[in-house]
């Protein structure tokens, strides 16, 4: 049944921060550690989202009885970085023809391109209601909603949104005991391959997994300087601020959990990841030594043994990286959402996506022939 918009109250928040605690986690839920209020409220207090940023927090949040139902993590982006869903093409189409594509209405975890709930609590279509409003009474080109649950889908399309597909690689934890039960369920060469791997990315080295309090401030020091690193040559500056790493290592506890690879005891290469309820995320990764085959040690087989050992269901590893499919990953389907109001850009974004559409569903098929399992 459709919700009825006019009983309810849409209000835009200031920041998750202003929200409090206990009401927004008890929306968000705790299964996805990228929701919680802690995560998101450390990007805003370390200055990683907010002025200067083009990434201005506008949570939308509906209220009935005095009291919080339903939200959604928005931003007012004035540019397309730190998405991972990429509309540059669309911003210079929208702007070629005459229109100021940003700033855009942006639902989304800032710079984390993990799949999950975006319409929080009993009212998704109020939620997405507000966000249309906000969208076409200021006169904004369009809002997004991106990696979004598959079981959000249909509500984005009972209001029109157009959905785009796009594809990651998660590692699907098949009741393995261990990792050599893992390495078992692969053919004999990818199998043989992978503990070559291993062997010549860690000889010489020792790795450990610090999880919560174990994380001490030397060990941020050094997972900064491998973010700092990788940032500088990925996106020509880092996106998160130094704090943020203090922030979510005081308040997110034994949800963080850090590899790192040590040469004489000194950490050479770093790799952070964030526990959910059925997860490990890998986030950010970095070195100030090269050595063959780390990243794949710590950012891949690190986290499969150890996501084998907690019982978690699956790791997943990030956008990209077709590399991952030997490595056991297989390729899953993610989905956003786009609303822009304007008819014929509209159509013509519907047009791009049904040809995209296609093409990745090919390309997945494609991939699935390519994967490290034995067959039969």
């Amino acid at each position: 049944m459709a919700d009825r918009e006019s009983e309810i109250i849409a209000r835009l928040a200031p920041g998750v921060g202003s929200v409090p605690t206990a009401e927004w986690d008890a929306l968000a839920g705790p299964a996805d550690p990228f929701l919680s209020h802690a995560f998101l409220t450390a990007l805003e207090e370390s200055g990683s989202v907010g002025d200067g940023t083009g990434w201005s927090p506008l949570p939308i949040l509906i209220e009935e009885d005095g009291r919080a139902v339903a939200a959604a993590p928005a931003y007012l982006k004035s540019h397309s970085q730190g998405e991972y869903v990429f509309d540059h093409g669309w911003a210079d189409a929208w702007q070629r023809a005459g229109g100021e594509y940003y700033p855009k209405l942006q639902i989304a975890v800032p710079f984390t391109p993990v799949p999950g709930r975006r319409l929080l609590g009993e009212r998704p279509q109020a939620v997405l209601a507000a966000a249309e409003a906000v969208v076409e009474q200021n006169g904004l080109s369009s809002a997004h909603a991106t990696f979004i649950a598959e079981d959000e889908v249909a509500v984005f399309e009972d209001r029109r949104w157009l959905i785009r597909d796009g594809i990651q690689y998660h590692w699907r934890n098949r009741d393995y005991g261990s990792y050599e039960d893992f390495l078992g369920a692969l053919s004999s060469r990818k199998r043989k391959a992978l503990r070559k791997e291993r062997a010549t990315a860690r000889e010489g080295l020792e790795f450990v997994a610090l999880r919560g309090g174990e994380i001490r401030p030397r060990h941020w020091d050094a997972m900064w300087t491998f973010y700092q690193d990788t940032g500088s040559r990925k996106w020509g500056r880092p996106y998160l601020k130094r704090a943020f790493f203090d922030r979510i290592g005081e308040t997110m506890g034994d949800r963080v959990l850090l590899f790192l690879a040590l040469r004489d005891s000194q950490p050479i290469a770093g790799a952070l990841n964030l526990i959910g309820t059925h997860a490990l995320y890998g986030r950010y990764w970095g070195c100030t030594e090269d050595v063959p085959f780390l990243h794949f040690e710590l950012c891949y087989h690190q986290a499969i043994d150890w996501a084998i050992a907690h019982g978690l269901a699956e790791v997943q590893a990030g956008a990209q990286g077709e590399h991952k499919l030997a490595r056991g990953y297989e390729p899953v389907l993610t989905r956003s959402a786009h609303f822009i109001p304007n008819p014929s850009f509209r159509e013509a974004v519907a047009r791009y996506l049904a040809g995209e559409r296609l093409a990745i569903a090919q390309e997945i098929d494609a991939m699935r022939d390519d994967l490290p399992y034995r067959r039969g």
